[in-house]
């Protein structure tokens, strides 16, 4: 069975082992968990006591956010957890004006599936900061 949680308490860096498959430089474990702690909202799917997945948000708190990562591990992908975590992340941010996220074309069809809306955006990145 797998259970949904906002809450960090107790959450360590061996807890989130797993993640960022095929990733060219993916985040460390210390990373991984201050980008968590360091986030407007998250929420964790556990199978029993390990982490599966999770998702997390960042925003001013007033008008807008920005969902930065979307992870489940691969032994659990195509079971819904991914869908059910952007579910209740949604549902935190369904106060505010714009929810953004940046994913890859072949992810399109998945997020527009969830309700969201191709949106025309710019940045940068910096590979070398991981």
């Amino acid at each position: 069975m797998i259970t949904y949680r906002t809450d960090l308490h107790g959450l360590t860096e061996d807890d989130l082992a797993g993640f960022f498959v095929g990733w060219p430089t993916p985040p460390s474990p210390a990373q991984h968990l201050a980008v968590l702690r360091g986030s407007y909202r998250v929420v964790i799917a556990r199978s029993q006591d390990d982490v599966v997945g999770f998702v997390n948000m960042i925003s001013d708190g007033v008008l807008t956010a920005f969902i930065p990562w979307l992870e489940v591990r691969p032994e659990f992908q195509g079971q819904g957890i991914g869908t059910e975590l952007m579910r209740r992340i949604a549902a935190e941010a369904a106060h505010f004006y714009s929810v953004d996220l940046v994913c890859d074309d072949e992810l399109r069809p998945y997020y527009e599936r969830l309700g969201m809306i191709t949106l025309t955006g710019m940045g940068f990145r910096n590979r070398a900061a991981i």
